[in-house]
Formats: structure tokens, sequence, C-alpha cells
């Protein structure tokens, strides 16, 4: 919602953030969802979506690198990645500076997003949608990864950049749409997803948790503080059948990264390995719905 001059995003009742909008770029509503794209003085380009930010040039590195480097890091051998959403381009960007990465499918619900981000936010993508290794489909999340022309086992890793479980985003945080992205995942694949504020948002974890606990053998989320998404630290759930990814040691994963010739701004093996330390109550939450999963007899990877 915004007047003249103010962008209030509207995610939470009874309490919000403003943004001055010096500079509207683009406002309209998509097949799918109202977009706007705006310029502040602070945070320099803003997209948000159904009044929701999504977005800014200021501090989308924390996000896009959070979600990519740590599971292809984990990983060590990645070559072929899934992305769910990421329509501005971010997380595309940081998956193709991987040099092992030989193939990206990017799957994003809303056309209007990709021609609009390229258009006015073309930082985040950097050209990253003319690189040869990239398949983009336009097609809802839920439906592509269960599509059985799809092989069974097509991906390394599998990144959830979805948005709140509003409108467009909120299959995406279903068990429907979590057996999909097992049934794609490699055997040591790593599935990564965007889980919102737990201070805030503490249902999303507790859904999530409770959700994919069916479908993996780890079960874990980590975090990071991304400015823009106000309220305190932002919750990545993180699933895997391989016991080990979560604990890969700081002196192999500084070797991995060093070998990758990256540079970051946020992601460094030593803070990779200890976002996934979480505060006692977000730990708390995870546990009681892992343990109501299993009471409920349903806690099988191969079950749904």
């Amino acid at each position: 919602m915004h007047c003249e001059d103010t962008y209030q995003e509207t995610l939470y009742s009874g309490y919000g953030q403003n943004f001055s909008i010096d500079r509207l770029l683009f406002e309209d509503h998509t097949e799918h969802q109202h977009l706007i794209i705006f310029e502040n003085r602070f945070f320099g380009r803003i997209m948000a979506l159904d009044g929701v930010i999504q977005t800014t040039e200021k501090d989308e590195f924390i996000y896009h690198e959070m979600l990519t480097h740590v599971p292809i890091l984990a990983h060590g051998k990645v070559k072929r990645v899934l992305i769910i959403g990421g329509g501005d381009g971010g997380m595309l960007r940081e998956v193709l500076r991987h040099r092992s990465v030989e193939q990206v499918t990017m799957v994003e619900i809303d056309r209007a997003v990709v021609d609009l981000c390229r258009q006015w936010l073309p930082n985040h993508c950097a050209g990253a949608y003319d690189d040869p290794r990239v398949n983009l489909v336009i097609e809802d999340g839920v439906r592509f990864v269960n599509n059985h022309g799809i092989a069974d086992h097509s991906f390394d890793v599998i990144i959830s950049d979805c948005t709140d479980p509003i409108g467009p985003g909120e299959v995406l945080f279903s068990s429907e749409f979590y057996r999909g992205c097992k049934r794609l995942l490699t055997d040591k694949g790593i599935f990564v997803a965007q889980n919102g504020v737990p201070f805030m948002q503490l249902n999303e974890v507790t859904t999530t948790a409770h959700r994919l606990a069916s479908y993996v053998s780890d079960l874990h989320f980590y975090s990071a503080a991304v400015p823009t998404y106000a309220c305190g630290i932002m919750t990545f759930a993180w699933g895997t059948d391989d016991l080990k990814a979560r604990h890969i040691p700081l002196v192999e994963l500084e070797a991995r990264f060093a070998h990758s010739n990256i540079t970051t701004r946020y992601y460094t093996p030593e803070v990779h390995l200890a976002a996934f330390a979480l505060p006692r109550y977000i730990e708390t939450a995870i546990a009681e719905a892992v343990a109501e999963k299993q009471q409920s007899g349903n806690a099988s990877p191969s079950r749904s």
C-alpha cells in the first residue's frame, strides 16, 4: 500500500515499515499479483509484490549469497541446480558464479517479474539470463516438480526462492511441493528454501518442519540477518538425506570456497557453519513440530 511518496509494507497486522518513494519506476497488476518497483534514497531500487517488500539493491546480496553458496559448497560437486521462483535474477546470478554448475533450470510463475526486473533491476541478474547454461521455464512451481515427464533425481541442489505463503507463493510451502522436490533431488541432493523471519513468522518454520520432515533424513534451518526483512534474522529451510553435508569441516569448506574463486560480500565458510546455530526458541519450535510429525506415524522420508 502506498500514497504518493511513501510505501507501507502490509505483511504483518499491527506492525509495519515504511519506505520513501523517491522515484516511482513501475506499478501495475501482472497476471498473478500487484507489482511495484521504486527508488529509495537508502536502499536503492526496491521491488514489492502484493504489499510485501521482496528485494532491494542495498542488501539483496545477503539473501542471495546465503541461499546459493551454503548448499552448493556443502554439496561440493553440484552440476545441476533447480531454482523455483527468483524472477529478479539474483539467485540465478549467484548460482552461475560456480564454474562446476553445468545447467540451471529456473521455474518462475510470473513472466512479468522476470521481464520487469531485467528492465528495472538489471544489477540483480547481471546478465545471468543470457548464460547458455540457463533454462527458464514459466510455470507453476508445484506443477513443475510433480511433472513426471521430468526424470527423478535430476538436480543436485534445489532452491525455493519463494515469496511468503500468501498468493502465488502459498503452494511452495505445501507437502505436495516438498514431495515433488524430494523426487527430483539426487541421493545426496540438498533442498533449501526461504522461510521467513521467525520472530514474527514462527508458524512458517514449524509448518515447514512438520511437512518437510516426511521427506528428508536431515531437516534443519539456518539463518542470516537481512535488514530489509525486519524483526531479526531470516531463516532458510534445509533438507537432505546426506547426514554429513551440514557438518563439513571448516578446513574443507575453506578449500572448496577458495577453489570456487568467488568473491562474496556476506558469505564466508565461518558464517556458513555459524548460520546453522539457532536461538533456543526456534530450536524448540522445530523439535516440537518434528516430534508431532513422528507421533503421527509419518516421519519416514519415503512416505507422504
